[in-house]
């Protein structure tokens, strides 16, 4: 059984990794049933979770170190589009991802510019502040909006939003705008930012954003931004995809 359960975990490479069960049974060569089985049985335990988009690890593989390789998967497939974002723009570049309600900054790309931006790897920002949190709130459901966000809901600068009301708003313009979310002023004075969410099939994983001057035209950069977050999901999203369809990425 042990083998059996091993040789089903291991197809789990990544966090955002999403497996049907004909996928499963076929990449380990288990008869259907059994590995509908042991499937359940690693649902109940909540090794994985069962969603519209197939199997992937539930909340006690993700306890042990699953979210710190799903990030270390993220900075990997992100960082060399990063520099070409930062160098294309000549703008600081941010990746974060989504933790409560603040966003964690995993990697900063802007050589001497970036000394110039008060915002560090490996620090936070509350997210309804900054271009990057709204971009990654704004495909979250409402309830989980105002749980994740009521506690912390005030103001950080003279225009930062303050209230529910206003973010409800606010990410509403997000989502019209294709997922592009602009922050002006709102985290860091007289800064101002352009942020996309990257998407799995369960929502936001992370997202990236281009920091400059609050004055400066942000939406001329925007289409890079989405260059950007196309090549990094396809990257990113290419071991689950191939996975799904039976191809072995890794050889050819």
């Amino acid at each position: 059984m042990m083998e059996r359960v091993t040789l089903i975990m291991d197809l789990f490479e990544r966090p955002q990794t999403h497996l049907t069960l004909e996928a499963v049974s076929r990449r380990t060569q288990l008869p259907r049933s059994t590995t509908h089985r042991i499937l359940d049985q690693l649902v109940r335990l909540d090794w994985l979770r069962h969603t519209v988009a197939g199997y992937t690890l539930g909340s006690r593989a993700l306890g042990l170190g699953g979210r710190e390789i799903g990030h270390s998967a993220l900075r990997s497939a992100a960082a060399p589009h990063l520099l070409d974002l930062a160098v294309r723009t000549r703008m600081v570049v941010h990746l974060a991802v989504l933790d409560g309600p603040e966003i964690y900054y995993l990697d900063k790309v802007g050589g001497r510019a970036a000394v110039d931006i008060p915002s560090k790897v490996g620090g936070r920002a509350v997210a309804h502040c900054t271009g990057l949190g709204k971009a990654m709130l704004a495909w979250l459901t409402p309830e989980e909006i105002d749980a994740r966000c009521a506690p912390v809901m005030e103001p950080r600068t003279a225009h930062s939003i303050g209230r529910l009301d206003q973010l409800h708003r606010e990410l509403g313009l997000v989502r019209r705008r294709n997922g592009l979310a602009i922050d002006r002023g709102e985290c860091f004075p007289d800064l101002g930012c352009v942020g996309l969410a990257l998407r799995g099939p369960e929502g936001p994983v992370g997202a990236i954003s281009v920091v400059g001057d609050g004055r400066s035209p942000l939406e001329l950069v925007a289409p890079l931004v989405v260059d950007a977050v196309r090549a990094v999901s396809d990257e990113l999203f290419a071991t689950a995809r191939g996975a799904e369809a039976g191809v072995d990425l890794k050889s050819g």
